[in-house]
């Protein structure tokens, strides 16, 4: 089973920046992708950075582009989640998930990481 474990959230005031990190680790076998989302308060999940299912590139929600960049180091098997000029809004828990390449849908979840922006 693929265990991931997010970690960088904290409290950040408007502006500044946070990076996120998501280690992968288990038993796998095959090739994964990993993406970024996040759940805020009274608000449904959505997807942050998604690496698309036709070529992997990432794909980013509207209200973060060009603020937030998804990055991958394979030899450290951790997904990063660089966020700049945070926004009270983007206050949520962060989630970083992954599927096996070959899969659709995202299948493995970690436990998420708070991130609170203060105005």
């Amino acid at each position: 089973q693929v265990q991931l474990v997010e970690s960088g959230g904290g409290l950040v005031q408007a502006g500044g920046s946070l990076r996120l990190s998501c280690a992968v680790s288990g038993r796998t076998f095959s090739r994964y992708a990993v993406g970024w989302f996040r759940q805020a308060p009274g608000k449904e999940r959505e997807g942050v950075a998604v690496p698309r299912w036709s070529d992997g590139r990432p794909a980013y929600a509207d209200s973060v582009k060009g603020r937030f960049t998804i990055s991958r180091d394979d030899a450290k098997n951790t997904v990063y989640l660089q966020m700049n000029n945070l926004k009270p809004e983007d206050t949520a828990v962060y989630y970083c998930a992954a599927r096996e390449v070959p899969a659709t849908s995202y299948g493995y979840w970690g436990q998420g990481t708070q991130v609170t922006v203060s105005s």
